[in-house]
């Protein structure tokens, strides 16, 4: 007989959002707020919460989750990863954010440059959007063009030109020299290269497609390598975005795992577990367009993530974090599946099983899939409605089953409250 959860209740969460929506735009704004979270129905959802260790997230209600969200990605090791931390605590007793950077900014670039196989250099910043918007950058002075080719489905930051027209605070003139062309379309790929020759600055995309709101694919084999190939011949710069998936597939890199080199590679969600920085790494022929770029931060240099990272990327290493993340995701994400089908449910799984995308595929309206994710995180299940999930490596045989014991349940729930099914 499948096991039974009881359902949260998340009243002082509610009246913390309450306080927070008089003081704070949207109470909680951005991905981790209700809106662009798909908080479906709210009322079923924690707005904030109070401790977390390792796969674990506590609410201000007290509520335990097993969170396969880690912060949106950078939860890679386990909160309050003991090594990272005391790194960072280290660290701190030294300095963090001095006149003079830390020598440790240093190491933390050698270390990245031996560990990520393509690039030589490394630029350090602190979010996700100023690496991309770096990288960017440093395409446009090198190749002193303006135009930016995207893949249908992108997401590479906040900064105005990688967003769409018709966002908030986005004008016509944003997002003017950006073209738009299909995942593994390689023909629509070389004709907007022959219709723009000479003018295109960068391509910039994702390793695959990990987009939301439908299912996440590998590239056809042999697209990068083309890709590649058609970059190096009209002097493109060829940029992959791996903020999300970066260390996650391949600990030399996304491109490396797909088989070929980019110019640029974006990092920022698994580099130090957590502490805030990212960096856009480059190959040699591109370090002076980097060095002419008028781009830095209050805090782009502080002295204590290098320190976390120092620790996050040698750990990583040791416990061969791609190899892990791939075992446990496929044991994760086949125990949903057959927890679905023992209840008449489709769940489709794609994308990487480090970060795995999950779909009820019975209806297309998408208001099963929510309902069944809304059950599951009322159960203490954190997942997402229409994002990819992340692994992290504290996750352990016990939180699997209980993970999908609880997945279980809430198919139960959703099927008693569907007899049409």
């Amino acid at each position: 007989m499948s096991k039974t959860f009881p359902l949260y209740d998340v009243t002082k969460s509610d009246e913390m959002y309450a306080r927070a929506v008089k003081v704070i735009p949207s109470g909680v704004y951005g991905h981790l707020g209700p809106a662009e979270g798909q908080f479906i129905p709210v009322s079923r959802w924690p707005k904030f919460s109070e401790k977390a260790k390792g796969s674990y997230f506590w609410d201000v209600d007290g509520n335990r989750y097993i969170d396969y969200m880690c912060a949106y990605g950078p939860n890679v090791l386990g909160y309050n990863d003991p090594d990272v931390d005391a790194a960072a605590i280290k660290q701190i007793e030294l300095g963090n954010c001095t006149t003079s950077p830390g020598k440790i900014m240093v190491e933390c670039a050698e270390l990245l440059v031996d560990t990520v196989k393509s690039p030589d250099w490394a630029f350090f910043a602190k979010n996700g959007n100023d690496a991309t918007m770096g990288a960017i950058l440093t395409a446009r002075a090198h190749t002193h063009r303006k135009k930016l080719i995207f893949f249908n489905g992108f997401y590479h930051g906040t900064s105005p030109f990688v967003q769409k027209i018709d966002y908030p605070g986005i004008v016509p003139g944003d997002v003017e020299n950006n073209i738009y062309v299909n995942w593994d379309d390689i023909e629509g790929f070389k004709k907007v290269c022959e219709e723009n020759k000479g003018e295109i600055a960068a391509l910039i995309a994702q390793p695959y497609d990990h987009g939301n709101f439908y299912d996440n694919k590998f590239p056809k084999e042999g697209f990068w390598q083309e890709i590649r190939k058609i970059c190096t011949d009209e002097g493109i710069v060829l940029i992959v975005d791996d903020v999300r998936a970066g260390f996650r597939l391949d600990i030399q890199g996304s491109d490396h795992f797909f088989g070929f080199e980019a110019d640029i590679l974006c990092f920022c969600k698994a580099l130090a577990n957590g502490y805030n920085m990212s960096c856009f790494m480059g190959k040699e022929f591109l370090m002076s367009a980097a060095s002419s770029l008028s781009y830095t931060g209050s805090y782009w240099m502080s002295s204590v993530p290098f320190a976390a990272c120092i620790a996050c990327v040698n750990k990583l290493k040791a416990i061969d974090a791609p190899k892990l993340f791939k075992e446990l995701g496929t044991k994760l994400t086949d125990g949903f599946k057959e927890a679905g089908k023992a209840n008449g449910f489709d769940l489709i799984v794609s994308g990487a099983p480090a970060l795995f995308y999950l779909r009820i595929a019975n209806d297309d309206s998408m208001m099963l899939h929510q309902e069944w994710i809304a059950e599951c995180v009322n159960r203490g299940l954190f997942l997402a409605s229409h994002h990819n999930h992340f692994i992290n490596a504290s996750l352990t045989d016990e939180d699997i089953k209980e993970s999908i014991e609880i997945a279980e349940d809430a198919f139960h729930a959703v099927k008693k409250n569907h007899p049409e099914l």
